[in-house]
């Protein structure tokens, strides 16, 4: 928020209250499809990776259709679209964190725990 100039106001933090149900529906889809793959029998490395890949382009696809959402929010002319645009830029931004974090450190940590 603070690269995009945008201040901490009411809006900024429902969306940031919003994103956090996103931040967990990615990790959680993550992790349950390591966990198959551990009650298979397959080392933990071994599903953390297996799993991930498989998901991956769940969570992507996922991911870009929440962001499709938020585009016309983007497009609103006038002093409502001044409001909502800093709500959806920094929804968006924050589902673009939550994908990168579930495919890369939320696979990771699950093999080690």
């Amino acid at each position: 928020m603070y690269l995009f100039g945008y201040s901490l106001d009411n809006l900024s933090l429902m969306a940031l209250a919003i994103c956090t149900g996103f931040v967990v529906d990615d990790a959680i889809v993550v992790i349950e499809n390591i966990t198959r793959y551990l009650e298979e029998g397959e080392s933990p490395l071994q599903a953390a990776m297996k799993g991930s890949r498989e998901i991956g382009f769940t969570v992507l696809s996922m991911s870009t259709s929440m962001i499709a959402v938020f585009i016309p929010l983007l497009l609103m002319g006038e002093s409502s679209g001044d409001c909502f645009r800093e709500f959806a830029i920094t929804l968006s931004v924050a589902i673009v964190v939550s994908l990168c974090v579930s495919l890369t450190t939320t696979p990771m940590m699950r093999s080690f725990f």
